[in-house]
């Protein structure tokens, strides 16, 4: 008998999974990042980025349309809607990280969610259809990043949502569309010359992009496959086709279904309590550990002529490493301006990066005073690495404190009670109080949903009396 291919593979895990194939610990997980992906999401619709790219795409409006999530007036194709959706998602940098590294749900919940509402379906997709078709779209991600060393590390060439994310959405949408195993290779196939976005895009507001792109492009390729376009059937198995974003790319055939393991049941995601990179939240762990030492010394509002130095030791992530951050996106990704923020207002929120707050004398004073370091065992691996701070004072009193695990990662993960009210305080601003809470039930419930309209109701937002004074408060 002939041995499969590694696209074949993994095109028989996309058509052969069913709902029964799901573990409860499985439905569970992905529950936690549906509600956290939506919160993000309606939280990034306040964003610049947010209304660009929403302006751009009113061009392609038809009669077949989807909800932008938390504006009942706005509906776009849902091509279009996936690729709104997710730029709101990544536009804060707040969205879920997994390991190997990247941010598996904003590339597939808005794709899953705009068919469903776009497209006829009888009967109805249920919940378990779209949790089925969301943990396939997970699923693909994290076996692909397994097949490279490379892909374990703090990303340094392409941003990874814009590469595996991509085939995610296309794993997720062939699932929830029900292609045939030909058409699901031929859409991974598909998704792979779509695939791709340069880390030099990192802390701008092109950065959301990818994420949207991936979206968008996971869609598109799913239905050329539907309308019957080929691409090269061994893609995941080339050094010139999957393989040609990583350096040391090890492709294996999966197993079979009856053996098949989620990875997700092994390996949990990081839900950020702050919208910065992931590497920051060591950083911001750490300094609020010093900071108790300096507070102690009657020291509470931390004037920064108070401190002679600061030396953060983290690992060696360039693009994370900005010593004056002028931006909000540049400060989402500067180590040295979350130190500072920490140290000087004792947390860290959304404001935080707000120009004001990035502009502030005392925070420009103390970030010249930061140095950092990079120790041999200090990896840039978001399951291995930690961050240290030593604060010197004037007088030369030293405190040093480390953090090898924050709250929020998946060794130390959020409670459900604070997930849920990480989405209350990120939807606030959207949707009312009541929606917020409906929305908290249907997704905590979601596997006995019978009908996922009930789901893209509530994402629509405020009807425009309510939205009018929402705005107001």
């Amino acid at each position: 008998m002939m041995l499969k291919s590694v696209t074949e593979s993994f095109a028989t895990l996309i058509h052969g999974l069913k709902v029964g194939h799901l573990a409860d610990g499985v439905i569970q997980r992905s529950k936690r990042m549906i509600l956290d992906t939506l919160g993000v999401g309606f939280l990034g619709t306040s964003t610049e980025v947010f209304h660009k790219a929403s302006q751009y795409s009113k061009i392609y409006s038809s009669n077949i349309s989807s909800t932008i999530w938390g504006q009942p007036d706005f509906r776009l194709p849902p091509t279009y809607a996936a690729f709104v959706n997710s730029v709101a998602i990544h536009s804060m940098d707040f969205d879920d990280t997994w390991h190997p590294a990247t941010h598996p749900s904003g590339a597939v919940l808005p794709v899953l969610i705009a068919l469903s509402e776009a497209l006829p379906q009888r009967p109805k997709f249920s919940g378990l259809d779209l949790l089925l078709a969301f943990n396939v779209g997970i699923e693909v991600q994290g076996r692909l990043m397994h097949f490279s060393k490379e892909a374990s590390d703090i990303p340094k060439r392409f941003h990874p949502p814009s590469v595996v994310g991509t085939l995610g959405s296309a794993a997720a949408a062939s699932k929830f569309l029900g292609l045939s195993l030909t058409e699901c290779r031929e859409a991974l196939a598909i998704a792979v010359s779509y695939a791709g976005a340069p880390m030099a895009n990192a802390a701008t507001q092109t950065k959301p992009l990818h994420m949207g792109n991936a979206a968008r492009h996971g869609i598109e390729a799913s239905f050329l496959a539907m309308m019957g376009l080929q691409g090269n059937k061994q893609i995941l198995d080339l050094e010139t086709g999957f393989g040609a974003f990583y350096t040391n790319y090890s492709p294996k055939v999966l197993p079979s279904l009856d053996s098949h393991a989620w990875l997700l049941d092994q390996q949990d995601v990081a839900f950020k309590r702050f919208p910065a990179h992931l590497a920051t939240h060591w950083v911001a762990d750490a300094a609020a550990s010093v900071r108790k030492h300096l507070v102690g010394l009657d020291r509470a509002l931390m004037p920064a002529d108070h401190i002679e130095r600061i030396v953060l030791r983290v690992p060696d992530v360039p693009y994370v490493n900005r010593p004056f951050p002028d931006t909000e996106h540049e400060a989402r990704h500067s180590f040295q301006y979350v130190a500072c923020a920490m140290l000087l207002d004792g947390g860290i929120t959304v404001p935080s990066f707000h120009l004001q707050q990035i502009n502030r004398p005392q925070v420009r004073e103390l970030l010249r005073k930061v140095e950092l370091e990079h120790p041999w065992d200090n990896l840039p691996n978001f399951n291995t690495l930690y961050s240290e701070m030593s604060v010197t004072l004037q007088g030369g009193a030293t405190f040093t404190e480390r953090s090898d695990t924050f709250y929020g990662h998946w060794r130390k993960p959020l409670s459900q009670e604070d997930l849920q009210e990480k989405f209350r305080a990120n939807a606030s601003k959207t949707l009312s109080c009541h929606t917020a809470e409906s929305l908290i039930k249907t997704v905590e419930k979601l596997e006995d949903l019978e009908d996922c309209s009930v789901l893209t109701t509530l994402l629509k937002g405020p009807s425009p009396p309510e939205a009018s004074k929402l705005s107001s408060m």
